[in-house]
Formats: structure tokens, sequence, C-alpha cells
């Protein structure tokens, strides 16, 4: 259902305090919190004894201790003290999860700790770009399976419905689609030529009349789109076009964490290429997209639910290739990763008694 060896966002970073912050990603119960110095840590939600979530107990300096009965444990997840127990029992210890901080988000590996790599972190060039405004965005959980969401976020033509008040308009109805498959992912685009400039976009372009617009609409694997927006004055758009002067861009960066296959939590943020430091057009931008992610997290909550009770087939549409290409490749990447565990676990034979302690 989920592929381990991959980033997600954790938190935003100012979500992650020395408090104890319990989180379930990828149905899994991980404890956050920051160590004195400010690092991040992340470890298994569980004591080992019974299982108690350790988010239920409190830090002792940069450690855990269980509010059951005492064990602690360090950053990386090793039993440091057992009161009542001669030695550190056998097994005593939970798992720790590698963290990253990029763009005021706190990132997690799932996967195998020794093959996450920072440097695979979705890159945002325009971050530290003095001449690119941007806004932090914000978060919220959609009560969908994670795989809605990219498929919303691979076509572009939902906005001419869900969106007609913000994003859309009549123009983003019926103009084809151009799909590409790369490894990292899947991209769905096109060009609109000589249309509306959406409501939305209108407030901030900076030319008079009608535009070409061009959606680009990315997913990459496991679960992060960037939606680049281009208005530029009609008759100048074009892949390899030179920019005009007046050309507006925006680039929405998304990050979806599966919470559970019918949770998922939602962050994003933008960045355009205009007014940097304007706190007030980045305040516009964050009521705007904030309202218009709403109208999003409404419908898809629904189909969810739609797609959970249906009693007859649903069907798909030519709008939808981009999103079908999207999950055949990612199911064969999860696929691969599961066969590849299975290959490498050890067997265990373990008996049970009575209450589910291990013999």
């Amino acid at each position: 259902m989920f592929l381990k060896n991959a980033w997600y966002v954790a938190a935003w970073d100012k979500e992650v305090t020395q408090d104890l912050l319990p989180l379930t990603i990828l149905d899994e119960a991980v404890v956050l919190y920051r160590k004195h110095d400010g690092t991040p840590v992340a470890l298994e939600d569980a004591c080992p004894h019974r299982k108690l979530p350790l988010s239920m107990g409190r830090r002792v300096g940069d450690e855990v201790e269980c509010g059951y009965h005492g064990l602690t444990f360090d950053c990386s997840g090793a039993c440091t003290r057992a009161p009542g127990s001669t030695r550190i029992p056998t097994g005593a210890r939970v798992r720790s999860y590698p963290l990253a901080e990029r763009y005021g988000l706190v990132w997690i590996w799932m996967g195998e700790p020794g093959a996450a790599d920072p440097a695979a972190i979705v890159g945002v060039d325009e971050w530290d770009d003095p001449a690119w405004g941007a806004n932090r965005g914000d978060a919220m959980t959609v009560d969908c399976h994670y795989l809605y969401v990219t498929d919303n976020l691979l076509d572009p033509s939902h906005v001419a419905w869900v969106h007609r008040s913000s994003f859309g308009n009549a123009a983003c109805e019926a103009e084809p689609l151009r799909t590409e498959v790369a490894e990292q992912g899947v991209t769905v685009s096109r060009w609109m030529r000589d249309v509306d400039v959406a409501p939305f976009y209108a407030q901030f372009v900076r030319f008079e009349g009608r535009c070409d617009r061009k959606q680009h609409y990315e997913v990459r694997f496991p679960s992060h789109a960037i939606i680049k927006s281009v208005f530029t004055p009609a008759g100048t758009g074009g892949d390899g076009a030179p920019a005009d002067p007046d050309v507006f861009l925006m680039n929405s960066y998304n990050f979806m964490t599966p919470v559970d296959a019918s949770r998922t939590r939602y962050f994003w943020f933008q960045t355009r290429n205009f007014a940097p430091g304007d706190e007030a057009v980045s305040r516009q931008f964050d009521e705007d997209v904030r309202h218009a992610f709403e109208e999003d997290r409404a419908v898809l909550s629904a189909i969810h639910a739609g797609m959970a009770r249906r009693r007859t087939p649903n069907i798909d549409l030519a709008i939808d290739a981009g999103p079908l290409r999207f999950r055949r490749a990612l199911a064969k990447m999860i696929e691969r990763e599961q066969a590849s565990e299975v290959s490498l676990s050890p067997v265990h034979f373990v008996s049970q008694t009575a209450g589910g302690a291990v013999a």
C-alpha cells in the first residue's frame, strides 16, 4: 500500500518542539520531539513491554520514559533504563527514524535507515532566490486515501468545475492534455491559448487582457506534487518561447503523507516570481489557496466514501491517463520493495502463551 523507502513530510518545523508529538504515518505510530539542542528525533511510539505509546510518557533529558513502568529510551531507540530489572531486557528497544529539515518542514524516512539520503528530498530551486516571494502555506487532513489526492493533482481539468471561482474557468474544460512518464514521476500539462485569466490569478497578473496559460501538474513518487502556473500575454506563450517581462509564475509545492488507508495529511506552500517579502500578498495567497484546497477536500472525502460503498463499477475517462500511469508505476515500485524485504527477512519461529506473550 505504501512505499517505505521515501521521504515524507512529518510536520511543519514549528509543530515539533520539546514536547512529545504523536503522529501516525503510513499506518505506523511515531513520536517526534526535539532534543535540548534543537535536533529533531522520531521514535516508534510504542514501548516494547506492553506497547503503551511512549507519547503518553515523559521527557527525561533528551530521552523518553514510558508512562507504564519507566523503561527509558535514547534518541537511537536503545533502552537505557529498566526499573526493577537487573539488566536491560533483550529486545528492549524501539525503532528510530531518520529525519531532515527542509523548507520549514520536518521530513521522515520510513524505510531502511541506511538508504535515507536527504539529497533525495524534492528540490525547490527558487526557495532562497531574493527575486521570488513565498508563502509558508498550511496543512490539512483529508479523509481519503492518498492516491485520490495524487489523482487530483494530476488532473488539470478538474479546476474547471471544482475551482471555477478561483483556479479555473471555462478555458480549462476541454483543451487536450499531454502526459509524460519519467523515472521520478508523471507530468500532465497543456497550453491554453488566448483565454481569460482565471479569477485567483487575475488579481496578481501584471498585464491587461487575455493570456496564454500553461498548466503543469507533476507528481513525483511517492506523493509529492509540483503544480506550475504560467500566465503570459496572449500570443507570447509556448515551451521554449522567450519569457515575456510581465509573465506570471507560481509554483505550488504539495506534499501528501498517508496517515493510513483512509486519511492523508496534506502540506503545501507556494512560491511566486513577484512581490518578494510582501506579507500582504503572502497572506492573500494563504487565504485563497486554503479556500481552494478546502473545495478539494470536500470532493476527495466524498469520492473516498463513494468508492468505498460503490455497488456498480466505476469507469475511467481519457483525462485519467496521467493518474492511472502514476498508480501503475508506483504499484510496481511498492511490489519490488516488498519483494526485496521478503528476500532479506530472516525466518523466525515463535510460540505464544495465553495473553499474547512470546514463549
